[in-house]
């Protein structure tokens, strides 16, 4: 089906979390918009486990009661297994935080990307899916509108703005060369799903479990999600995971072999015929607007999947691009400096989950043995875990921990304590 009008205020590209948290916002705020995705949904993705600090997104989207009221698995915490297959005890965010939105969800992508759909178009907007986007419209330097096609002949729609949120796709990021692959995070993961797996929930809920292999050359995923259904991913470095090694289904069975933490919760059940590959998905882009257009999501950029932050990433700037579109709709200035006038605090509070995300990969981040000598510092960490990334505690913890990291490289850790857990905190092996 074509859109129904020739113009709208606002066209969102993708139809993911990001572009449905932008379409229903903008929608919200009395702007006429238009959001539409090349696939057909419900489709599965990706990124079923979310951070805490989602809850807010959520809360703005009024769709908090129907989360609660659905079927996906609560999220109550994480736990850490490491390269011997040492546990450590379980991390449940209520500990530092008893506020509902210390608890979120593990989701099926599918249903929870056809929920934020179908609440963009009850706030509004229209929404359209099988619409692909071939190109967008400028006039000199300013974006105009998006070229679409649906079915029959491709059709031009004039937009005062248009968002980006076609996630690794990355549509006016890659037209305008804004895209760079961070070469400190070339990594690459397989994926599948199983049936009868080990379901813990103690403590009120299910947790996302993050196990190393034995030689800590890749880590893995293990998502509870509902139904008796887990998701379980390897990563690792690109070349090492997919290159000479042969088929994935062959390279993920080695892997899981030599993830203790993993094989033993998986042992019996079984697996489904739904084995994904994704690789090389960290990146960056360059700026996040120009005048008529704004990046949302995964085509800002993706850091990697380890804590989790992916969706929240996704949501959150989303929300606070699309407080900078009302911004320009309402002043008539969708300039660049407006819609992009969100990036710098999102960068900021990102800054630090990066930053995270390279100490976890240094092999030298065990949170026990941190905690032991810094424990002033595991209220930041925590913040930063949940999602806090803005929490003006979270810089001071970098003020320690690079250069702990930095000790911990040049001298063997005593085997005695390496892997310790310090006040019910999770060990990173």
């Amino acid at each position: 089906m074509p859109p129904t009008h020739q113009a709208y205020d606002c066209v969102v590209l993708g139809a993911g979390p990001a572009g449905c948290t932008a379409a229903a916002l903008i929608a919200q705020a009395g702007f006429s918009s238009l959001l539409v995705d090349r696939d057909s949904l419900p489709r599965e993705h990706v990124g079923e486990s979310l951070m805490p600090e989602t809850y807010w997104v959520f809360e703005k989207l009024g769709v908090l009661e129907q989360l609660n009221q659905s079927r996906f698995a609560k999220k109550v915490g994480v736990q850490f297994v490491n390269n011997t297959g040492k546990e450590s005890q379980p991390f449940f965010f209520r500990n530092h935080d008893p506020h509902p939105s210390s608890e979120t969800w593990h989701v099926e992508r599918a249903e929870f990307d056809q929920l934020l759909f179908n609440n963009a178009r009850a706030k509004g907007a229209e929404c359209l899916d099988q619409t692909r986007a071939l190109d967008v419209l400028t006039d000199g330097e300013r974006v105009t509108g998006v070229r679409l096609q649906s079915g029959g002949q491709p059709i031009n729609v004039d937009a005062r703005v248009v968002v980006d949120c076609t996630g690794q796709q990355s549509l006016l990021a890659n037209k305008f060369g804004l895209k760079q692959v961070n070469p400190n995070l070339r990594k690459a993961s397989i994926w599948r799903h199983y049936r009868g797996a080990d379901r813990d929930e103690s403590g009120g809920g299910v947790k996302t479990i993050i196990s190393h292999t034995r030689d800590k050359q890749a880590w893995f995923w293990y998502i509870p999600l509902s139904g008796d259904i887990v998701s379980v991913g390897v990563v690792a470095d690109n070349d090492y995971l997919l290159k000479g090694r042969g088929k994935p289904e062959q390279v993920f069975q080695e892997e899981l072999l030599k993830c203790d933490g993993v094989r033993q919760r998986v042992e019996g059940a079984e697996p489904l015929d739904d084995l994904r590959v994704a690789k090389e998905f960290s990146y960056s882009t360059d700026r996040p607007a120009g005048d008529g257009w704004v990046l949302a999501g995964d085509a800002w950029g993706f850091i990697d999947p380890v804590y989790s932050s992916g969706v929240y990433f996704a949501m959150k700037s989303a929300d606070m691009a699309a407080d900078c579109v009302i911004d320009a709709l309402r002043h008539d200035d969708p300039s660049a400096a407006r819609l992009g006038a969100w990036n710098d605090e999102f960068s900021a509070g990102t800054k630090w989950v990066r930053k995270l995300v390279h100490a976890f990969y240094s092999g030298e981040f065990r949170v026990g043995k941190f905690a032991k000598e810094h424990p002033e510092h595991m209220g930041a960490l925590t913040n930063l875990l949940i999602g806090r990334m803005f929490h003006p505690d979270v810089p001071k913890l970098f003020d320690d921990l690079d250069p702990w990291l930095e000790r911990m490289s040049a001298q063997s850790a005593d085997d005695s304590d390496e892997d310790e857990p310090a006040d019910g905190l999770p060990a990173i092996a």
